[in-house]
C-alpha cells in the first residue's frame, strides 16, 4: 500500500484537513481518513485530477505553424483547416507516437491525469490501410504505455467529405473509413488497450456532416455501454449546411433524432440558440470544452449562462494542443464569459466561487465523457490524484475555495507538483518521470519532419 497524508484535501464532501489516502497496488484509493497524523508522502494540497475529455495529440506537432497571414481575406477554421491537412500528410505511425507521448506527458504535468483521445488519423497517406487497420490506435495506446496517462481511446468513423455524401477530399483520406471498416478498426484499437491496466474504449462519430444518420446509428450501437463522442455546432457553416441538408440545425437534429443522454459528449457547441442551450443541457449530456482551441480557431463563446442555468453537465479538452493548460482552459471560460456580459465572477454560486464550481465541473464531465471511475478522492475510484505546492506567493494564505480560485486565476501549471494517473506516480516535483527522454523523442520527430517537408 501507498500512503499519502495532505495538509489539505478536496474531498467529496468539501474540504479536509490532515487527510490520508491510501492507494491499493492496483492503483484504486483503498481508504481516506481526514484528521489524521502525518506519515507516509507528505503535501500541501491534494486535488482530484481531470481527464482531458477532448484531444487530436497529432496536431501538437504543428502548434505556431498556423499563425502568418494565409492567400485568403480572411484566416478562419477552415482556412487553418487546410493547412492542418497538409501537415498530416508527412506524418508515420512512428511520428504520431513520438507526438502522442508528448502530449501525453504535457497534459500529466498540467494536473491532467487522463487522456480521451479523439483519435482519426488512421490510414496511410493516400488513404491506403496499414496492414493492421488500428496501427495509429496502437501507436496511442503505446504512447499510453510510456507516460501511465490514462487513457479513453476513440476511434473516429470519418465517410463523407459533407451532408451530401460527397467523398473525401485530398486532405481528408486519411481519415476515411466506411462502417465494415470502422467496425473492424475499433475492434483493432480495443485489442490494443488491453495491456493497459485502466484503458477504455469509446466510439467518435466525427460530426453530422461526415457521418449520415444511419452512420451516426451504427456507430452508437458498436459499444452501447460506453462513451460516443460528437463535434457538434463548432462553426457557422457547418450550421448552415446541417440545416439545408436535414432541415434542421445540428443541436435540433440531435434531439429530435438520437435521445442524448449521459453517454453522449458534444464537442464545442458554441453556436446554439437559447432554446437548443436548455434544451440539450437538460439531457445530462456533457458539453465538452476546449476554450484555447476554441479562441485559437475563432470558434466562438460557449453559451455558459444559460447552459449553467439548466445545471448542464460540462467538461474540458486540449483539442489541438496548441497549448496544454488545465488552468489556462478553465480561466479561458470564465473570461470569455465575462467579456461577453461585462461582468465577474460569472460562474460562482452562493454555494461555491467560480473556480470551485468550474473545477467541480470539470471532474464531474470529465469522469462521464471518459467513461473512467474517477473524479473524486473516494475508496474504490483510480487513484487519479494530484498535488499542488502551496509554499509559494500566489497560493500563501489561502484556504478553502480561495486555493482553486488562486490557482486558477493567479496561478499556473507549473504549482502542479505531483500527479497519480490510476496510482502510477508519473509526475514527481513538477516533472514527468520520462521527460528528458520523451522531449528528445520528440525534438527529433519534428527534426525528421522539417526534413520532409
Amino acid at each position: 500500500m501507498t500512503v499519502l497524508w495532505a495538509e489539505r484535501a478536496l474531498l467529496p464532501e468539501g474540504w479536509a484537513e490532515n487527510i490520508r489516502v491510501t492507494l491499493s497496488p492496483e492503483g484504486r484509493i483503498a481508504e481516506v481518513t481526514p484528521d489524521a497524523a502525518p506519515e507516509g508522502q507528505r503535501f500541501g494540497l491534494l486535488l482530484p485530477a481531470m481527464a482531458n475529455l477532448h484531444s487530436h495529440a497529432f496536431q501538437r506537432a504543428m502548434a505556431g505553424l498556423s499563425e502568418a497571414k494565409g492567400p485568403e481575406p480572411r484566416d478562419t477554421f477552415w482556412t487553418w483547416r487546410q493547412i492542418m491537412y497538409r501537415f498530416l500528410d508527412h506524418l508515420t505511425p512512428e511520428d504520431v507516437e513520438a507526438i502522442a507521448a508528448l502530449v501525453q506527458m504535457e497534459m500529466l504535468e498540467a494536473g491532467y491525469a487522463t487522456n480521451v483521445e479523439f483519435h482519426y488519423l488512421h490510414h496511410q497517406p493516400g488513404g491506403a490501410h496499414y496492414d493492421n487497420i488500428g496501427e495509429m490506435s496502437a501507436r496511442i495506446a503505446a504512447a499510453a504505455a510510456r507516460t501511465g496517462i490514462g487513457l479513453t481511446l476513440l476511434p473516429v468513423h470519418y465517410q463523407f467529405g459533407g451532408c451530401d455524401r460527397r467523398g473525401l477530399g485530398a486532405g481528408q483520406v486519411r481519415f476515411g473509413t466506411t462502417p465494415e471498416d470502422f467496425a473492424r478498426l475499433l475492434d483493432s484499437a480495443e485489442a490494443a488497450i488491453r495491456g493497459l491496466p485502466d484503458a477504455g474504449i469509446g466510439v467518435a462519430p466525427h460530426s453530422l456532416r461526415a457521418v449520415s444518420p444511419e452512420g451516426l446509428a451504427f456507430c452508437a450501437a458498436l459499444r452501447p455501454d460506453r462513451p460516443i463522442h460528437l463535434h457538434l455546432a463548432e462553426q457557422v457553416p457547418e450550421i448552415e449546411e446541417v440545416s439545408a441538408a436535414y432541415g434542421l440545425r445540428p443541436v435540433e437534429w440531435v434531439l429530435e433524432n438520437c435521445a442524448p443522454d449521459a453517454r453522449w459528449t458534444f464537442i464545442h457547441l458554441t453556436h446554439m440558440t437559447e432554446d437548443e442551450t436548455r434544451r440539450l443541457a437538460r439531457t445530462g449530456a456533457v458539453a465538452g470544452l476546449c476554450p484555447i482551441t476554441e479562441s485559437s480557431l475563432g470558434d466562438g463563446i460557449f453559451n455558459g449562462t444559460v447552459w449553467a442555468a439548466e445545471k448542464g453537465r460540462l467538461g474540458f479538452g486540449s483539442d489541438s494542443n496548441i497549448r496544454i493548460s488545465l488552468t489556462e482552459e478553465l480561466r479561458t471560460l470564465e473570461y470569455s464569459q465575462r467579456l461577453r456580459d461585462r461582468a465577474r465572477a460569472i460562474y460562482a454560486t452562493r454555494e461555491g466561487s467560480t473556480g470551485r464550481v468550474i473545477y467541480d465541473a470539470g471532474l464531474d464531465g470529465g469522469r462521464t465523457a471518459a467513461g473512467r471511475e474517477t473524479g473524486a478522492i473516494a475508496p474504490g475510484l483510480w487513484a487519479d490524484l494530484c498535488a499542488v505546492d502551496v509554499d509559494n506567493p500566489v497560493m500563501a494564505g489561502r484556504g478553502g475555495d480561495e486555493m482553486l480560485d488562486s490557482l486558477i486565476f493567479a496561478g499556473h501549471d507549473g504549482l502542479v507538483r505531483d500527479v497519480w494517473s490510476g496510482g502510477r506516480h508519473v509526475v514527481r516535483e513538477g516533472r514527468h518521470m520520462d521527460h528528458d527522454r520523451i522531449t528528445g523523442d520528440y525534438i527529433a520527430c519534428i527534426r525528421r519532419l522539417q526534413e520532409r517537408m
